[in-house]
């Protein structure tokens, strides 16, 4: 009994920021070693993350399905060449993150691109709009969420290349989408509240972004079956006595 007490002791003296495997120094030098690795990869993740949003207001099936392969291949991209080639270096986690990451991929490119169960509504009322711009957020806002955090421009993260803009915009999108597996949710789902915890322990100003981002998708997405049963309920015939 006594030893349980001294290692509970022992381990109650631990916070967050002692588990923590890396610096902040350390963790946003990454980006900046990533960003000068890729450059100009940058302006392809631009024009793939334009083309996602495109596709996504055509409404077409075609044009979902080629959404979804897109998103696949930003999802591909940052699984392998920055969690498994950066992160795992400094956190014997991330290795996992990308193997999550890669399974996301997959499941995007078979549920999204070969199925086509991803369709995308108009543009029509708040809630829709709401949910699009959490993606469009996602892809030209949280790029310059280094520089608002004081952080030098060439540490920023971007859509289709790092992990936390691709889950933000993913999320975004799916929330949108009319209908949208919900096999999809989890991954981006877990990685903004690991990002969020990791950003907290290290006291980023930035740390409730990814969090609050995925709470309102959530709250987005369920939102709408409630929405189109009360549409449901409201376009039945009364009967009367």
């Amino acid at each position: 009994m006594s030893s349980w007490r001294a290692a509970w002791e022992t381990w109650s003296t631990y916070s967050l920021a002692d588990l923590l495997m890396f610096s902040p120094r350390t963790y946003y030098r990454l980006f900046e070693l990533y960003n000068a690795a890729i450059w100009p990869g940058h302006l392809a993740a631009a024009a793939m993350g334009i083309a996602i949003l495109a596709c996504a207001l055509r409404r077409r099936a075609a044009s979902a399905r080629i959404a979804a392969g897109l998103l696949a291949a930003c999802w591909l991209w940052v699984a392998w060449a920055f969690l498994f080639k950066r992160y795992a270096p400094v956190n014997w986690a991330a290795d996992y993150f990308a193997y999550g990451f890669g399974a996301e991929a997959l499941l995007l490119l078979w549920l999204g691109t070969v199925r086509g169960r991803l369709v995308f509504p108009p543009l029509r009322n708040l809630m829709a709009r709401a949910a699009f711009g959490i993606a469009v957020f996602g892809l030209f806002v949280y790029p310059l969420l280094a520089a608002i955090s004081g952080r030098p421009w060439q540490q920023l993260e971007m859509f289709g290349l790092a992990p936390d803009p691709t889950a933000v915009a993913t999320l975004g999108l799916l929330s949108f989408a009319s209908r949208a597996p919900a096999l999809l949710l989890p991954v981006p789902l877990l990685w903004c509240a690991i990002s969020g915890a990791t950003l907290f322990t290290m006291d980023a100003p930035d740390a409730w972004v990814a969090p609050a981002a995925t709470l309102l998708a959530l709250l987005l997405a369920a939102w709408k079956p409630a929405a189109s049963q009360s549409a449901q309920d409201m376009s039945l015939p009364h009967s009367y006595s």
